[in-house]
């Protein structure tokens, strides 16, 4: 438990942390104001007992127990205050860390990790932290802080009846102990059974299309719903086992205060307790264990308290990629491979590969799926550092650079597109949300979309689904250029980008990537002739290395992957029905 404590407390931001800990001793002036009740008792019985009853002291009594209680209350609502501040902060921060840190981590950490798993981190798991766990680390604190004060004030009044107390603290603290250990194998599955919820729902959600073209739909269903009833039966058995352990802890404080009561009554009538303090150790012993009730059944949750807090530090502790490097920023943008490796997983996917693209130049990638292509495009990019070999832009190792300086000299236009649920013109002004709207539509009209744009209802006001569902492939494609045009970045990466467009948005598309282009260096990633015929440099990759190199005119000159590769598309635009 204790552990648990310090490694939520140590999770936290400092500010948060301060937050907390500033809680904790208002927590313990509460107890301090909850204890005066029974001096104030104590004044008033004992001046009725030995026959000096006045008024004053009546009043004297009265007043103690009024100001503490109205003290109580108000350091209460200061403590709440700050609890929810720093539990709701810290949830909100580590999010921003999380997805901060997630921005330099090595893209094979995406492929190797399911969505599922990082949406609950982000989502679940950060929600429990902010809320809950904030919640049972605050009332399992302050009901042992509680407790401790009432029993140091107990041990005060009668060393017999505080050893009572801790004996029944000590068999309450076996039992907890008791759960705890059952509840860490338990919360751990749930864990498990929520990811994969979260999975399925995902999964269910984004193959939808395929789910209904290929008439599947009970079939998936049958899936989500075992995802659904798993979640549901660790739900309900974490519930159940908790509910097993928590009467028992009652019964036990219960006991013991029973065990106080009969106590001061039989050392009271041996003489060897005075009626004044039987009287106060009666009336305590319904109050002395009600923190710790509280702590107990909130003290279940502590390790879903210490999942959340792992599952979170793990994400942060993930090494990054070096991103401190310097704020470059290159006159000219030639890029130049050299000798470079990379394996992912053990699998080698790019194989001892030089070239280099002069700045302004325009550099094609074709070859078999699976060649690598796609890769060695990231790798220039920097998405993942090379095992061995350089990548240089401008003259300079991408390691050199800053992360951020360095991506200011790269735009994407990917064959999956995504918009996020925003404006047309926030999509378009992403990666300057400041830009004037003035730019925002001579970006769109380079892109060839304005006139689409025009013709929705708000125009580029209009708010478009999650990941542009409301546009056409084209459409989307064409708001992803005019968002590149935007940027204005030197080097231009098209991976696959008129892959699925159809006939009708291939002009407009064309004329884009045209405006786009322009007087820039290129690397497409392509598989239509018409796109990387005109290239400077076509290189051809085939199981991670280049097979072969050079213009359209001397590749068509060598027989191998590339002239079989325009002959075959060549045929398949010459194939047609007989009637």
């Amino acid at each position: 438990m204790i552990s648990t404590l310090r490694k939520f407390f140590a999770f936290c931001e400092t500010e948060n942390r301060h937050l907390f800990y500033q809680s904790l001793v208002l927590g313990v002036v509460m107890a301090v104001l909850n204890g005066l009740k029974y001096p104030a008792i104590w004044l008033v019985l004992s001046d009725f007992i030995n026959g000096n009853a006045s008024g004053r002291t009546v009043l004297s009594g009265f007043l103690i127990l009024l100001c503490s209680v109205i003290l109580e209350v108000l350091v209460r609502a200061k403590s709440v205050m700050m609890q929810c501040r720093a539990g709701y902060n810290e949830c909100a921060g580590k999010r921003i860390s999380i997805a901060e840190h997630l921005r330099f981590l090595p893209m094979g950490y995406f492929n190797e990790n399911s969505l599922g798993r990082i949406t609950s981190v982000t989502t679940n798991t950060m929600e429990q932290l902010g809320d809950t766990a904030t919640r049972v680390v605050m009332l399992t604190t302050q009901g042992m802080l509680n407790t401790a004060i009432i029993v140091l004030l107990i041990l005060f009044y009668d060393w017999r009846i505080g050893l009572i107390s801790i004996v029944g603290i000590l068999l309450f603290a076996l039992v907890n102990r008791k759960m705890q250990k059952n509840n860490e194998v338990l919360f751990e599955e749930k864990e498990i059974a929520d990811i994969n919820l979260i999975s399925g729902i995902l999964e269910y959600i984004q193959g939808i299309t395929e789910v209904k073209a290929y008439n599947m739909v009970g079939e998936s269903r049958k899936k989500l719903d075992s995802e659904i009833q798993e979640a549901s039966r660790q739900n309900t058995g974490l519930e159940l086992a908790s509910n097993r352990y928590i009467p028992l802890q009652n019964i036990i404080l219960k006991l013991t205060g029973v065990a106080i009561l009969l106590a001061s009554i039989r050392f009271y009538l041996n003489d060897s307790m005075p009626l004044i303090t039987a009287v106060i150790m009666a009336i305590m012993s319904f109050h002395v264990f009600s923190g710790l009730e509280t702590m107990g059944a909130y003290s279940a949750l502590l390790r879903m308290v210490d999942i959340s807090v792992t599952r979170g530090q793990e994400i942060l502790n993930l090494p990054p990629m070096d991103i401190h490097g310097e704020d470059i920023h290159p006159t000219e943008t030639g890029i130049e491979v050299s000798d470079i490796d990379f394996a992912y997983d053990k699998k080698k996917i790019i194989d001892d590969v030089s070239l280099t693209i002069p700045a302004k130049g325009t550099a094609a990638f074709v070859g078999p799926s699976g060649g690598g292509k796609t890769t060695l495009c990231h790798l220039i990019a920097r998405f993942w550092d090379v095992d061995q070999g350089t990548v240089s832009l401008g003259g300079r190792n991408v390691t050199d650079y800053s992360m951020n300086s360095l991506m200011e000299n790269y735009s994407f236009v990917f064959q999956n597109v995504y918009l996020f649920h925003d404006t047309i013109a926030n999509n378009i002004r992403f990666g300057q949300p400041n830009a004037p709207m003035e730019d925002v539509i001579a970006a769109a009209k380079k892109a060839c979309c304005h006139d689409f744009i025009m013709a929705l209802p708000e125009g580029y006001d209009t708010v478009i689904g999650e990941n542009g569902a409301s546009l056409s492939g084209g459409e989307k494609q064409r708001i992803s250029i005019a968002r590149a045009i935007m940027k204005d970045a030197p080097v231009i990466i098209l991976d696959e980008a008129t892959a699925n467009v159809d006939p009708e948005n291939e002009k407009d598309l064309m004329e884009a990537i045209g405006a786009l282009t322009k007087e820039k260096t290129i690397l497409m990633i392509a598989h239509r002739l018409k796109t990387v015929r005109n290239a400077d440099q076509i290189f051809v990759v085939d199981k991670g290395r280049i097979a072969q190199r050079g213009t359209h005119e001397e590749l068509m000159k060598q027989e191998g992957i590339y002239r079989r590769f325009v002959d075959s598309r060549k045929e398949a635009i010459s194939w047609k029905l007989n009637s």
